[in-house]
């Protein structure tokens, strides 16, 4: 279950806090709404719930806060808004992702699919789904570690009539299992119909926590709801015969031919249409309507439908509306799709609605009429959707997680294989210009790396490849509401500085090679004859392409942008390398000779297979401008990191 205990959001300036002292419950094997109006504060109760947001109060997810469980997204599935992820990414792609980021088997992402009907779709691109499908979509991801507890704001919202059905269908399959369920909405009827407790927020104060059928009996106001041809003549001779009878009625022109009358019922509607020779197309008692103006449901409509029955009329329910209508309400070509419409020889007499919970039921072709509440009524028409099987083996804790994690997102969209061809084929094209040009040494010819530039192509392809690994993150912030897998855990940065020293290292050997065959198809064997002093030049060749690709890693995940990653790329060769230069031009009166032989005698270390020439080169690379000036740059940027990352966990 879920305990909220004194949520308040921190106010700004002179305005009040979004979130004033909010405490509810939400109980287990439950569905709970939580309703308001634009504005009233439901979003904001729930990031502070999911301390997503700096506040007080706290809340327990089954007796422990969220910062106490190893595991978040075991315990509790999020959905805030649209599904944040690559519109490159393919559906199932988006799944396997977050499958190695959670820990769950892959076959978990085709189980998901298979529930919320997205089977036909695993292949398309998130960028093309309608809402509706990102809808469907961000369920899946919710439901991907079978959590306990499901936390989803305004799910739904732009969805249509059919779409709405099953989407509560599917909660209350959830809940049905012992899970717990927290929506919020702003709409009433949605509320009533969908939940079992409603918990009403106005302007961020809690104002009703009440059971779904004292909602409905309380704060919703039955309705006549009529259809005729003569909708202003009808309205003029109710709101005289009320007059004249001293009887509160109050009548509203819905658009078109429709009314609604409030504090009348339909015997008196049809008689004094009947006395006046008015046509009336459909006449029904409605329950679940917040008064005039409320406006209708999302995605709700008028369809055309014709029902031969003469003694049922049923049609598609929306729950939280059950009306009763005379002979007369089927006698028009029209009914409404969200209406459960009963036609009695008792119509005529005020029904209160039932208060009852009815257990679920899928009518079928020529079933009797359904009994609904406002609670249940839109349980009735739709059958529930099975959900996918619980996960009953878990993967343990592993480093490889985020590793994994790190590989599908980078092979996941095309971008970085772009970048490279990109990198390659720039690489290639300057390589042949210089050759052209001659007086280029050949290291910089096969690096195609001119002097009139900070960093050759390669290298700028590498940071820009670090940088979209946490650039992208940000942007298209995937993990961003599971607290247990956020971009600033230190395994998650370990597998990117992996993976993108690995691309670095391919991408730099492709470009030699690419560069290399290039300039011998072109020109010939002389240009590509292997230096003597290869190994130096290959390590630190090798060393600042690599450099470069972390370098762009940590500046994207302090900054939390792509373009930030690669300005401070190639900030290194125009700033850093200036001033480290400037460090070193006066002369030194002391040498660092015999670095390796003193380490050893300190250390009592033997150095293997000849380790003091590889410790010894790597002090030269290091001690070169730009070699010292990465190194440098690169250890300002961890331990900037390391800071901002102690300092999200103390906050």
């Amino acid at each position: 279950m879920i305990q909220a205990f004194g949520l308040t959001s921190n106010s700004r300036k002179d305005l009040p806090p979004a979130v004033d002292d909010v405490s509810f419950e939400a109980r287990a094997g439950r569905v709970t709404a939580l309703l308001g109006a634009t504005g009233a504060g439901k979003t904001s109760a729930l990031r502070l719930m999911l301390e997503l947001q700096q506040g007080r109060g706290i809340t327990y997810f089954r007796g422990r806060p969220l910062h106490r469980i190893a595991h978040p997204s075991r315990e509790v599935g999020v959905l805030m808004g649209d599904v944040p992820g690559h519109p490159a990414r393919t559906v199932r792609g988006h799944l396997r992702m977050l499958c190695a980021a959670a820990g769950v088997p892959v076959r978990r992402a085709d189980e998901v699919l298979e529930v919320v009907g997205l089977v036909s779709l695993r292949d398309e691109r998130l960028g093309t789904l309608s809402r509706g499908m990102d809808r469907r979509l961000g369920l899946a991801c919710a439901l991907l570690s079978d959590p306990h507890t499901l936390v989803l704001d305004d799910p739904a919202d732009g969805l249509s009539t059919r779409e709405s059905h099953w989407l509560h269908g599917m909660l209350r399959a959830h809940a049905d299992q012992g899970g717990t369920v927290l929506f919020t909405t702003p709409e009433p009827k949605e509320a009533a119909r969908a939940a079992d407790r409603v918990v009403t927020l106005e302007q961020g104060r809690l104002v009703a926590d009440q059971e779904a059928a004292e909602f409905a009996r309380t704060r919703l106001r039955p309705r006549v709801a009529v259809r005729t041809p003569h909708a202003a003549r009808l309205a003029a001779l109710l709101a005289k015969e009320a007059r004249t009878a001293h009887r509160s009625v109050e009548v509203v022109r819905e658009g078109g031919n429709r009314l609604s009358v409030y504090g009348s019922t339909c015997a008196d509607v049809g008689e004094t249409a009947f006395r006046h020779g008015v046509l009336v197309h459909q006449l029904a008692d409605e329950t679940g309507d917040m008064g005039p103006g409320a406006g209708p449901l999302p995605g709700e409509a008028i369809q055309a439908a014709q029902h031969p029955q003469a003694d049922v009329t049923e049609t598609e329910p929306r729950g939280g509306e059950e009306t009763h209508g005379g002979p007369e309400a089927q006698s028009g070509p029209e009914m409404r799709d969200d209406l459960v419409v009963h036609a009695s020889p008792k119509a005529n007499e005020d029904q209160a609605p039932h208060t009852s919970r009815a257990s679920h039921v899928s009518p079928t072709a020529g079933s009797g009429p359904a009994v609904s509440s406002p609670a249940t009524a839109s349980r009735a028409p739709a059958p529930l959707s099975p959900l996918p099987p619980p996960i009953s083996v878990r993967s343990a804790p592993s480093p490889l997680r985020p590793l994994r994690y790190e590989l599908r997102r980078a092979a996941g969209i095309g971008t970085g294989f772009l970048t490279g061809a990109a990198v390659l084929v720039t690489s290639a094209l300057t390589a042949l210009l210089l050759a052209g040009i001659g007086h280029t040494p050949q290291a910089r010819l096969l690096a195609a790396w001119p002097r009139e530039l900070p960093l050759p192509p390669a290298a700028l392809g590498a940071g820009l490849l670090g940088a979209l690994a946490f650039g992208d993150e940000f942007r298209h912030p995937a993990l961003a509401t599971d607290r247990g897998t956020v971009p600033r855990r230190l395994g998650l940065l370990t597998a990117k500085l992996v993976v993108a020293a690995a691309t670095a290292l391919l991408l730099a050997f492709l470009t030699l090679g690419c560069d290399a065959e290039l300039l011998y198809l072109v020109y010939g064997q002389e240009l590509t004859e292997v230096p003597a002093d290869w190994l130096a030049l290959g390590a630190s060749w090798f060393g600042l392409v690599v450099g470069c690709a972390w370098a762009g890693v940590l500046a994207a995940g302090i900054f939390r942008s792509t373009t930030a990653g690669l300005a401070a790329v190639v900030a290194v060769p125009v700033v850093v390398v200036p001033l480290v230069q400037k460090a070193l031009e006066g002369a030194s009166v002391r040498a660092a000779a015999g670095l390796p032989a003193r380490l050893r005698e300190v250390f009592l270390l033997q150095w293997p297979l000849g380790g003091e020439r590889y410790l010894a080169g790597a002090v030269r690379v290091i001690a070169q401008p730009v070699g010292g000036a990465l190194t440098l740059s690169l250890t300002a940027l961890l331990c900037a990191y390391l800071l901002t990352t102690l300092r999200s966990r103390a906050r």
